[in-house]
């Protein structure tokens, strides 16, 4: 297989499963593509050139552990790799003119250990047609970009290194899906729909994991989960970005609200 910096790590380990334990080897910032639901989220999309970047390695370092393997690069002249990234960037991104640009910085935000989502939310209603919500934040923020990327925002990201990460969201029509009023399902029937899974509950505590890990954590234990068991578990938030992947893998949820600091969450097989 042919690579370059464009050729995205999902694809390489596809390829050749040998890939995974060589680009770990790299840096230790790649250990998290062990986990595969997290690989899953992140190497669809990571670019060597990308990973490069959040790795704080080179792409020719990438390159050293790849041809031993049996890949080859792809050496490409310098007007092919300008063009090339030229078509990596989305026509809206070069073309918007700074007024159409609605900028939001939630650095600050995540750095108070406050979750900036329902700030993005209100952000997003206001973006116009024709107009960007750029996020400017230390990582790609993969669940949000799956988040407003079925809402129906077009979206580009850039990581311009491990601390700052530009996400542009591109509104280009009006009419776009509103997934973002999102049921919790705190209902009246919690003790009933618990009570259905008596003896049959698997417990999960998440509340001491760091963003993205609860969701990633809760997405792989489904992935084990017998049918007729439910999944109990212990969070100190409702998890929004997990709501969407919940309902498209076919799963459905009750929340109970603790306290301020905890929510119970029950995830079963619809």
């Amino acid at each position: 297989m042919k690579i370059n910096s464009k050729t995205t790590i999902g694809k390489i380990v596809n390829n050749n499963k040998a890939a995974l334990d060589a680009i770990i080897s790299i840096s230790p910032k790649f250990e998290k593509l062990r986990n595969p639901v997290l690989r899953k989220l992140i190497a669809g999309r990571a670019t060597i050139e990308m990973a490069s970047k959040l790795g704080n390695c080179t792409e020719d370092d990438f390159y050293r552990v790849l041809i031993p393997l049996g890949f080859e690069i792809e050496k490409l002249e310098m007007k092919n790799t300008e063009k090339n990234a030229q078509n990596n960037v989305p026509e809206f991104v070069n073309s918007i003119t700074k007024d159409k640009i609605i900028n939001f910085d939630v650095r600050a935000i995540l750095a108070s250990g406050t979750d900036p989502l329902k700030q993005i939310i209100e952000k997003t209603k206001m973006v116009k047609k024709g107009e960007v919500l750029k996020i400017i934040n230390t990582f790609e923020p993969l669940p949000l970009i799956t988040l407003l990327g079925k809402k129906g925002f077009e979206v580009y990201s850039d990581v311009q290194n491990e601390n700052y990460t530009e996400t542009w969201f591109y509104k280009k029509t009006d009419n776009l899906i509103d997934n973002t009023n999102i049921e919790t399902h705190s209902s009246d029937d919690w003790d009933r729909v618990l009570k259905l899974f008596e003896g049959n509950l698997i417990n999960l505590d998440v509340r001491k994991l760091e963003m993205p890990m609860p969701m990633i954590t809760i997405l792989e234990t489904l992935e084990t989960l017998e049918p007729e068991k439910a999944l109990y578990v212990f969070h100190k938030k409702l998890p929004i970005f997990l709501i969407p992947e919940l309902k498209e893998k076919g799963y459905d949820f009750r929340t109970k609200q603790i306290s301020e600091h905890e929510l119970h969450l029950l995830i079963f097989k619809k």
